[in-house]
């Protein structure tokens, strides 16, 4: 169906049908991860010896938590691509090629941020975080903790590395320039800090690990905005 022909009510058909692909497509993903659970957590809790849980649900109650993140990981393109299906046929011929590109790019950056936080911040956060704890004292951290713990950086981690991906939509879309952006290099480095310090946990090696990456990510963003910008 055109654009141009289709009404607010195809318009809001079109948008719950979409979303109800993308509920089903992550309820059966997260429900096949329930299932391979067990190995779930114990493949995400190698870097951490002598965990516990603290109450009788807890292990359950977290089983389910990992289950929900992995089937995200597994229905992201699913859900992703429901979305550009929705917003596409309001773009125009260059505009979709350009999305067309843009599509699998967001989802190779963001599981590229989410392994980079797992598997490179994460051991060393750790690291650095049980080294302040007493000789005479050994470490017993609990199952949801350390799930919380893990998950509060990686999402960070896997929504900033779509970071040139949405300023080259923003000057694709002329909201932004690319002189603007070289501009603005210094205050983006304060922002950057700020947010390192905001969305991860309290300790300066994680805040480095992210505002290192972040800062390399906005250099690459502009040096790819120079060739998607209109001309």
């Amino acid at each position: 169906m055109d654009e141009e022909k289709m009404s607010l009510t195809d318009h809001l058909v079109e948008l719950r049908s979409r979303s109800i692909i993308s509920l089903l497509t992550l309820a059966v993903a997260s429900a096949i991860c329930f299932v391979f659970s067990e190995p779930i957590l114990a493949y995400i809790t190698r870097y951490v010896d002598n965990l516990v849980f603290l109450s009788p649900p807890e292990a359950f109650i977290t089983s389910i938590k990992v289950s929900i993140f992995a089937g995200v990981l597994i229905a992201l393109p699913m859900i992703l691509t429901q979305f550009w299906l929705f917003v596409l046929p309001a773009l125009k011929k260059k505009e979709r090629l350009f999305f067309l590109l843009v599509i699998p790019v967001s989802f190779v950056l963001f599981y590229a941020g989410v392994a980079f936080g797992f598997y490179v911040v994460l051991p060393a956060a750790i690291r650095f975080l049980v080294s302040f704890g007493p000789a005479e004292l050994m470490p017993m951290i609990s199952l949801r903790h350390f799930v919380g713990f893990m998950l509060q950086m990686l999402i960070p981690f896997g929504l900033v590395f779509e970071l040139p991906v949405v300023m080259s939509l923003l000057v694709r879309l002329q909201l932004m320039s690319v002189e603007t952006l070289q501009r603005s290099r210094k205050y983006v480095l304060v922002l950057v800090f700020i947010c390192a310090a905001i969305f991860t946990p309290p300790d300066i090696i994680t805040q480095l690990l992210l505002a290192g990456p972040l800062i390399v990510l906005f250099e690459f963003s502009v040096l790819v905005a120079r060739f998607v910008r209109p001309r």
